[in-house]
């Protein structure tokens, strides 16, 4: 797990510049540093280093080919390394590390481009061809390690984090304010869905995307090498056996996860998937070897979830410890948060997810397995129960429909729109806006944004559906593998790597995506279960408490009661009164003030609405200002 900076170009290199701007990224990878160059090629390549696989100096990067052809430089981790090393010795490949980093510039000395079907991990890598003069590079499947670029007069220049690509030359810093306020709207668009980041000269990689271009022309090739696989088979399996491999899968995931040469723990809410991941852990690692367990908890108030990570630690033995992430520890840490997040974040459970991942710095346990991704993948949020219902009717599974529908409606109350919401819904928006603004109700952000940016943002939210999959797969496979997952994967590369800390995602392996995707809709929610694969998997291996908890709550801190704190409000109330505020373009000053006025008095349900201009106001002055000060962090290491 590291930070990667790279330029090339046909002017002269600024070599001292470019260590400047990799410092910024220094917390990415502590344990070393280094650059290499070469001039009459044009390129320079600098690497941060976060030991976790063969931690002696063997492993450092950028890193050569024994031929000295290739040179590279990657962030992340290749979980399948140790077989693929196997593979390519086979294959008459030597070795001079122990590192995982090795196995894919051999692999791609033997494969090509191909490698990347062969990596089974976390990644986003840039190799240098010296004797064809190209380069090559590509990112994870998932999308869970950030791949930006930037294109100018006559260089391209790659990286890790987007403050160290806006402190190189000629990288402009204007960004997209429509793109931000969409993404206040509905955080699966507009800034991790499109090539077009939210900086207007700095593009990305989407998840399972390659690039490919030579150094006389510049001229990238982009091209998607994975997308997931529907195996028609599936809808034929029998259940029991549907449960059993889902269960091999998930249990190997874990298992080649595990796979450090420093220590590793879970981050452990009390829900089912981080649940599922520590019960398994444990059964891998044996009764005696010690873990570690890091949970957030916010206790007095409804959003506390300790009681269910408490049923699991007392069932694992797992060794815990606790962090309470609060208002004031926000307001202290947001400078930094901001800076180290670099976009606007959906909500304070960002901020937890930080809190937690400090708490693990301070027991120095370096690598953390989380939950992440089983929501998206295998249907844990209630509002997938209508395409659920849709994906039966389009199967003609009429038997289950009509029995299913009334058991939903009755375990999750609401969550088939209700008649109220539609009627409201089929009023014109602009009405609606104006109705909302005139007095002073209403709950949604669009309402407190000019109504014209408004209707632009609503026209570009609609889903794409994927032909292969039934409507509830489709959906999954878009919010997993460029919609919301992503936006989530962001949020956890920025704020595990600001305390140097890696976190790996069991249920972020593309055999899971495979497999889960080509099921039948009735084997991912049917039976009126979110999840029912893992549920149904986990019978034996979870305590019952955790497996047969049917309502999801996530990982959110209380909000709303956030916002009550004195020092909290004061903050909220000078920003709704600053001139650029009052007179944004965008933003409906007066709605906004009636907004906290209305939380204050003890509105339940407008901490999250509230958030949105608070971050996004804060990241305009804390990330720039910060930018524009940044300073040298440590001296490099310079590679031979």
């Amino acid at each position: 797990m590291c930070g990667i900076l790279g330029w090339v170009g046909k002017r002269p290199l600024e070599v001292e510049r470019y260590r400047a701007a990799l410092d910024t990224i220094a917390h990415r990878g502590p344990d070393g540093a280094g650059d290499w160059s070469d001039a009459e090629a044009g390129v320079w390549f600098g690497h941060r280093r976060l030991s976790i696989i063969d931690l002696s100096h063997a492993g450092d990067q950028p890193m050569h080919s024994a031929d000295g052809r290739y040179v590279m430089i990657f962030n992340g981790e290749i979980y399948n390394y140790v077989e693929l090393r196997q593979e390519l010795s086979a294959l008459g490949a030597s070795f001079t590390s122990h590192s995982d980093s090795e196995a894919i510039i051999e692999g791609y000395r033997v494969w090509g481009r191909k490698v990347v079907d062969k990596l089974n991990g976390m990644f986003a890598f840039m190799i240098l061809d010296r004797t064809t003069r190209t380069m090559f590079g590509a990112r994870d499947r998932y999308g869970e390690k950030p791949l930006l670029f930037a294109r100018g007069d006559g260089f391209i220049a790659f990286g890790s984090e987007y403050k160290a690509l806006l402190s190189l030359p000629g990288i402009g810093r204007g960004y997209d304010d429509f793109r931000v306020l969409r993404a206040a709207v509905n955080p699966s668009k507009g800034l991790d869905a499109d090539p077009q980041t939210a900086f207007d000269a700095i593009e990305q990689l989407l998840p399972g995307e390659a690039i490919a271009f030579d150094l006389q022309r510049l001229e990238p090739e982009i091209w998607r090498y994975y997308a997931p696989r529907y195996d028609a088979s599936r809808a034929k399996a029998k259940d029991a056996d549907v449960f059993a491999e889902f269960r091999e899968l998930l249990t190997d995931s874990v298992r080649i996860r595990l796979r450090s040469d420093v220590p590793v723990g879970s981050c452990l809410s009390g829900g089912l998937d981080s649940s599922a991941i520590v019960c398994i852990a444990r059964q891998l690692v044996g009764d005696d070897a010690e873990y570690n367990t890091f949970t957030g908890h916010f206790p007095g108030t409804p959003a506390d979830e300790y009681h269910f990570a408490k049923v699991v630690i007392d069932a694992t033995n797992v060794k815990s410890h606790l962090v309470e992430p609060t208002v004031d520890r926000l307001i202290d840490d947001l400078p930094d948060f901001i800076w180290h997040n670099e976009l606007p974040t959906g909500g304070s459970s960002q901020f937890a997810q930080w809190c937690v991942f400090h708490l693990a710095k301070q027991h120095n346990v370096t690598v953390l397995l989380d939950g992440q991704g089983s929501d998206e993948l295998l249907g844990g949020y209630e509002t997938y129960f209508a395409l659920y219902l849709d994906s039966l009717r389009e199967t003609g599974d009429r038997a289950r429909l009509d029995a299913e529908m009334p058991q939903i409606e009755a375990r999750y109350p609401g969550v088939l729109t209700p008649p109220s919401r539609a009627l409201r819904d089929r009023l014109p928006f602009r009405l609606r806006h104006m109705l909302a603004n005139r007095m002073g109700k209403g709950s949604s952000v669009l309402y407190a944004i000019e109504p014209g940016i408004a209707q632009k943002i609503m026209a570009q939210d609609a889903r794409t559906r994927q032909d292969q999959f039934h409507p509830l797969a489709s959906a999954l496979a878009e919010d997993s593998f460029g919609g919301f997952l992503t936006t989530l994967l962001r949020y956890g590369d920025r704020n595990s790597m600001a305390h140097s800390r890696e976190v790996r995602l069991p249920f972020c392996d593309h055999r899971l995506a495979d497999f889960a995707l080509s099921l039948p809709p009735h084997l991912l929610m049917g039976e009126v279960q979110t999840k029912r694969v893992l549920r149904e998997s986990m019978r034996g291996v979870l305590p019952e408490d955790i497996r047969a908890r049917w309502r999801k709550q996530g990982f959110n801190p209380p909000q709303d009661l956030w916002f009550k704190s004195p020092r909290l409000q004061t903050m909220v109330r000078d920003l709704f009164a600053s001139q650029s505020f009052r007179q944004s373009p965008y933003w409906q000053a007066g709605y906004w003030n009636r907004i906290l006025d209305r939380a204050v008095a003890g509105e339940a349900g407008l901490g999250w609405i509230l958030w949105q201009p608070f971050i996004i106001e804060s990241w305009r002055r804390e990330f720039f200002g910060r930018l524009d000060s940044a300073a040298p962090a440590s001296p490099l290491r310079t590679a031979a």
